[in-house]
């Protein structure tokens, strides 16, 4: 029982009471058909009840904090490790968050930077040096001498303050105290001028700045000019300096008062600051800089940030074209955010008609007739100019106002900064696109933070580099006879750890990424294979890993490496649990569990288990027959049309690594989009070509797409459609029925119902959105959120509907002997043959049944849904709509999650679309697709910068055979 994983009674979902003991220390593929129960053994029995057991082991204090998973339904589970879940879900929703940051690989490099790094001033570019008290007084000589002779006569006033205090928590009420009984009476704090004998109260919680004022100083050019005057001055700020670097750990400043006037203000409000610093200075800007400390490289640091775009990179903008409706005129609402203004009658509108007359505007003309010069007039304003504007106000009274007209940017920019409600926010950013920041050209950081380096590179340079790239400059930096042998004793420790994560993320195969990505734009099988990597380098053994498809966007030829990567954590002592359909990955099994026959109802069972060989060898897996080759996957065939006029071609591609390629893609086909990880592949489908259609088809469509040059044959397509893995909803009341258009058919056949007629139920008493049928109590969600106090909430049936999500009422409806709940929880299948006498439903359940989908409920929660359950449910849609022609689907990896019977569904469906006379683009390494394709794009040689050029287009015959095609070489073997 020690070298044993035994679990017994597992009847999880649609697990059918099964038992199955799972060697340790191996490397283990649970695979099947869709919907078979491998994840629901693997997640949501072995790995919860590892997780359900250390959870146990806490106190109640710290289980208030952690996320409870239910007790699974399973008699027992013997031999279990500790167990950890490596699953397809994002790394993380937070923009802040990069490659970098998520393997701790920025935060070395920060370290790096601030313990070695040269320092250069920001504006001369010269390397920063340290300046002594006497380079200090000479310096702020200087500035006096050049300030006060361009003021002529007029006097010039100055304090010399000491910042005892910078930017840190707490009231020091102490430190004022101590301050005040040394004879010091003023001092700047937070901006303002106090008198240290006023009672002073600064919350603790909140960061505060102190400067104490040292001295007052009121020169003139005429002064200065004065020998034994400027002997005087000289001395008295030998002494005032050398206090405030006492003080001060080091620093002063010198503030200049710029309020008119010439006595000094009590609280000055124009003031210019010069800083000081015993440590970093450039001796000819006269610019000094904070200590060099890690967080001036942090982007979600105040002290590294980007001040413009708050360390974020990019920043959200007013786009004039998203604001403007061209076909209206002002009048009828063609400024869009406020076309209800001028219906209402508003001040607003009042103020842009009395604008337009001034300016000669017609605001019934549509907008497209006015000059470019008078559409940024409105948008922009005109500056600081009154107009009168007349109305009758709330009181019914005739009354006029003098405005300013900011113009609708400005409105619209201060809308959305101020206001506090969600609401009028989200209705702004449909008037805005995402912009690359100006000040900070997306690197995020400080201009300072940029401007200190090693060896000629700063931080920037080396996180927006490739894996690759880094690691090059990581090893030359030991191998540098530049650096000394106190830097190198400090950056030994440091690059030993930045090496170690470089080389991991290497070996699952992420060279290509650069630590700047952000892991919001990280596919779910490269957020995979960075926790993957870091938990190689965690060095843990006696572990249970659960992972589920790593091998989801890797190209067959960096499967290898993947499998080399899962083998060496089971070569530390570890299990590993895989969730795989890759034939690659089976075939290197330690032992594999074959689950099915089916999906649904009709799996839940283990078919199989053993060595690959055995598996090969048993009839009755399906799993078996594919790996032996006995069934293969074959498309029907068909007439491909030939045509000059069916190509879509889109010329001087250049987004990210995309190397200006013009790439030609005929259309009523089915094209792949391949090539290694990280060759360009999602930029140039996605990001450029889906984008730039649907820009062109949309004028209002929101995004920008990737830098191209001209796209031609857009007239052949009437709408572009992305079928991708995002969720078909966000809650659990959204499911498969309502977005596939099946569920409005239901609602309309039950109102439809004698008994409903009767009683006066039309289709909305049959939805769990809306007041009427549903239960109150639960609010038509079927469960009841419970609040524990030291538990985290518990979910419950709803004891009033018990878990129908109906009332009594609605539930008495019902056809063919079913009401509207037990219709809701029907698998696809069971529900195809009780629809099948109601042709426009039937047909939307039979494609639904088609993609393989057949084992889900129609009412499923979509939270549930898998990425590709997802996918192919938007897919289903798509074929149901009759009539539906000249349209082009592009798809991202539809095979995801897919075993080889599902896959032959698959390509059924995609040719079932192309027959329809539509047009699909798929991003796909899956040779079994890409066997089957009418023309294949081949784009690589490499990923990263190595990427991003076409290395192969045609036939699948044609791409074998090309010799430099990595994609050929692997395709060779499969024709």
């Amino acid at each position: 029982m020690e070298n044993k994983l035994v679990v017994k009674g597992a009847r999880n979902h649609n697990l059918k009471n099964i038992s199955v003991e799972l060697p340790k220390n191996k490397l283990i593929v649970f695979t099947g058909v869709s919907g078979s129960g491998k994840s629901t053994l693997a997640f949501d029995t072995i790995y919860a009840e590892g997780q359900r057991r250390y959870v146990e082991s806490l106190s109640a204090y710290a289980r208030q904090f952690l996320g409870v998973m239910g007790k699974p339904d399973v008699d027992s589970i013997e031999g279990l490790s500790p167990a950890i879940s490596i699953d397809q879900k994002s790394t993380s929703h937070n923009p802040r968050s990069t490659v970098g940051t998520v393997t701790e690989i920025y935060d070395y490099l920060r370290l790096l930077f601030a313990r070695i790094g040269h320092p250069h001033c920001a504006n001369c570019g010269r390397e920063i040096s340290r300046m002594d008290k006497e380079q200090i007084v000479t310096s702020v000589l200087q500035l006096l001498t050049q300030t006060a002779s361009s003021a002529g006569s007029k006097p010039l006033r100055f304090f010399i303050l000491a910042p005892v205090v910078r930017d840190r928590k707490g009231e020091f009420s102490g430190l004022l105290d101590n301050l005040k009984g040394k004879g010091y009476t003023k001092a700047r704090i937070d901006g303002k001028m106090i008198n240290l004998s006023d009672d002073i109260f600064l919350i603790k919680t909140n960061r505060h700045s102190i400067d104490l004022v040292i001295d007052r100083l009121s020169i003139t050019k005429k002064a200065l000019g004065d020998e034994v005057a400027r002997a005087n001055l000289l001395s008295r700020l030998r002494d005032t300096v050398e206090q405030a670097l006492d003080l001060s750990d080091g620093l002063a400043i010198l503030t200049e008062i710029q309020d008119s006037g010439f006595e000094f203000p009590e609280n000055p409000t124009k003031t210019h600051d010069h800083l000081f610093s015993e440590r970093l200075a450039c001796p000819v800007c006269n610019i000094a800089i904070e200590d060099i400390e890690p967080r001036m490289f942090s982007f979600n640091s105040p002290h590294g940030a980007c001040p413009t775009c708050k360390g974020l990179g990019s920043i959200l903008k007013i786009e004039s074209d998203l604001v403007l409706n061209p076909n209206l005129s002002i009048t009828e609402g063609g400024i869009l955010p406020f076309s209800n203004h001028f219906t209402n009658d508003t001040w607003f509108a009042r103020l842009v008609l009395s604008v337009c007359e001034e300016q000669g505007i017609n605001p019934k003309l549509p907008i497209r007739t006015l000059t470019e010069q008078q559409k940024q007039l409105l948008l922009q304003g005109t500056g600081e100019h009154q107009y009168e504007v007349t109305g009758t106000n709330r009181f019914g009274r005739v009354t006029s106002i003098y405005e300013q007209f900011p113009g609708v940017v400005f409105e619209l920019e201060q809308k959305f900064n101020e206001s506090t409600s969600e609401y009028i926010r989200f209705e702004i950013e449909k008037y805005m696109r995402t912009q690359v920041c100006k000040t900070c050209k997306g690197t995020r950081l400080r201009k300072e933070a940029t401007t200190v380096t090693i060896l000629d590179k700063s931080i920037v340079t080396i996180n927006e580099s490739s894996v690759t790239t880094a690691l090059s400059f990581i090893h030359s930096l030991m191998e540098s006879s530049l650096l000394n042998n106190r830097e190198v004793t400090i950056a030994t420790p440091i690059v030993k750890e930045v090496t170690k994560r470089l080389e991991f993320l290497t070996a699952v195969g992420l060279e290509y990424l650069t630590l700047s990505r952000s892991a919001t734009t990280l596919a779910g099988g490269e957020a995979q294979r960075i926790r993957l990597a870091s938990q190689i380098g965690s060095g843990l053994s006696g572990v249970l890993y659960v992972l589920d498809e790593p091998s989801i966007g890797l190209h067959p030829r960096d499967n290898h490496r993947l499998i080399t990567t899962l083998k060496t954590l089971r070569d530390l002592g570890n299990t590993v649990i895989v969730v795989e359909h890759d034939r690659e990955m089976i075939e290197n099994a330690d032992y594999v569990v074959d689950f099915g026959p089916g999906g649904g109802k009709h799996g839940g069972t283990i078919v199989a288990q053993g060595p690959v060989e055995r598996i090969k060898n048993n009839e009755q897996s399906l799993t078996g027959l594919y790996l032996s080759e006995k069934r293969t996957i074959t498309s029907s065939p068909r007439q491909i049309p030939n045509t000059k006029y069916n190509i879509l071609k889109i010329t001087g591609c250049s987004q990210f690594n995309l190397k200006n390629i013009d790439v030609t893609i005929p259309l009523k086909q089915l094209v792949c989009v391949t090539g290694v990880s990280g060759s360009g592949k999602s930029t140039l489908v996605v990001e450029t070509l889906y984008k730039a259609l649907k820009l062109q088809l949309n004028p209002y469509f929101k995004e920008e797409p990737g830098a191209y040059e001209r796209l031609s044959g857009v007239e052949h397509i009437k709408h572009v459609h992305l079928i991708d893995q995002s969720p078909i909803g966000r809650t659990p009341r959204s499911n498969p029925a309502t977005y596939a258009g099946a569920f409005n058919y239901i609602r309309n056949l039950f109102s439809a119902l004698k008994e409903s007629k009767m009683r006066g139920f039309s289709p909305g008493r049959f939805s769990f959105n809306v007041k009427g049928g549903r239960c109150e109590n639960c609010e038509g969600q079927g469960e009841e959120k419970i609040e524990m106090q030291f538990l985290p909430p518990v979910w419950v049936k709803c004891e009033v509907c018990n878990g129908t999500r109906y009332n009594k009422g609605t539930l008495e409806i019902t056809y063919k002997g079913k009401n509207i709940a037990e219709v809701l929880d029907m698998t696809v299948s069971e529900a195809v043959d009780f629809f099948k006498n109601i042709p426009a439903l039937h047909t939307k359940l039979q494609t639904l049944h088609d993609v393989g989908l057949e084992y889900i409920h129609l009412g499923q929660s979509a939270p549930t849904l898998s990425g590709g359950e997802a996918q192919r449910v938007k897919l289903a849609t798509e074929l149901s709509k009759r009539g539906t022609t000249d349209n082009l689907y592009v798809l991202d990896e539809p095979t995801t999650g897919l075993h080889f019977a599902d896959l032959q569904k698959l390509l059924h469906v995609l040719q079932s679309l192309v027959a329809m006379g539509n047009s699909i683009v798929v991003i796909e390494h899956n040779l079994e697709i890409l066997k089957n394709a009418d023309h294949i794009i081949d784009l690589g040689p490499e990923g990263g910068h190595q990427g991003g050029y076409i290395v192969a287009t045609g036939t699948p015959k044609e791409i074998s055979q090309h010799s430099k095609s990595y994609t050929g070489q692997f395709l060779r073997h499969m024709l």
